[in-house]
């Protein structure tokens, strides 16, 4: 059975207080998720830099970071699919992160890309394996599995016609580092996701769901014949979910996660995972 979760991501607006939190959850628990992704620095206190940064790129981490999570996720009713974190906390402390994501009863660490990295050097990109190879063997020892999640800076090409993500699949070890996918990012970058999903195979443990199209109000006109894209509500765009779901059961997907940034049906996180969750309770 394919789980289904949210990206805590997808929620930093409306988790500013305890009160809102229990809300929100029970909204979640409502709409027919299972369960949820946290991320570690919307979790515990996080600098204005980190905040700031989050906000640039449309994640606004919200003012989540001091309340008791262990104490909420009991209470929600929702399993904790996987915890997110930075590759330099593993790296520092492979220890503490395994343990948090214990206290959670989650077996996934996921490490959500890198910051100020050269995306176009092979030698980077080679380098960023071997870095993962050993983060995941000391979570591995600690009983937790590493895995990576892709946006679209995977997809430039490095040397000899390799992407970064080509790097990755074959310099990665199986028995260390598997992979969270992000189709929406490949799908944006220009890719064809389903033959990556098929490429990965077994190792495509969780799976980051999104749509891709264009709202328009009733009635509205535009100047031009060119409308800007974006994420949208499952079932509400163009991408060929339904043949990419095929693809995750065949690959022994664990859960399907969605996450959006922006761009809500009637401006609400909540709303917009309700209208997604329409799609995924008839297809999960």
């Amino acid at each position: 059975m394919i789980r289904k979760g949210i990206q805590q991501f997808m929620l930093g607006t409306v988790l500013s207080s305890e009160a809102q939190a229990r809300e929100t959850l029970a909204a979640v628990k409502a709409a027919g998720y299972d369960g949820i992704e946290l991320c570690s620095f919307m979790i515990h206190p996080t600098g204005f830099l980190v905040r700031l940064l989050t906000r640039a790129a449309g994640m606004p981490t919200g003012k989540g970071g001091k309340l008791d999570w262990p104490k909420l996720m009991a209470d929600s009713g929702l399993s904790v699919i996987s915890l997110h974190t930075d590759l330099g906390s593993v790296e520092r402390d492979p220890a503490a992160v395994a343990a948090e994501a214990r206290r959670f009863g989650t077996e996934y660490v996921v490490i959500t890309g890198m910051y100020r990295f050269p995306y176009g050097d092979a030698g980077a990109w080679r380098d960023l394996a071997r870095r993962l190879n050993a983060a995941g063997s000391a979570l591995a020892g600690e009983g937790v599995q590493l895995l990576y999640h892709n946006h679209n800076c995977e997809l430039q090409r490095v040397a000899d016609g390799l992407r970064g993500y080509d790097i990755l699949l074959d310099e990665t070890d199986p028995g260390a580092v598997n992979f969270e996918f992000d189709s929406y990012w490949f799908a944006e970058g220009g890719a064809d996701a389903g033959q990556w999903m098929k490429k990965l195979g077994s190792r495509m443990k969780l799976w980051h769901i999104n749509d891709r199209g264009t709202r328009l109000a009733a009635g509205q006109s535009v100047m031009t014949p060119i409308l800007q894209t974006d994420s949208m509500e499952l079932g509400t765009g163009n991408l060929p979910l339904e043949q990419w779901v095929e693809l995750a059961r065949a690959n022994g997907t664990r859960a399907v996660v969605l996450e959006s940034h922006r761009n809500w049906v009637a401006k609400s996180p909540v709303k917009s995972l309700e209208a997604s969750a329409q799609w995924l309770n008839r297809h999960f």
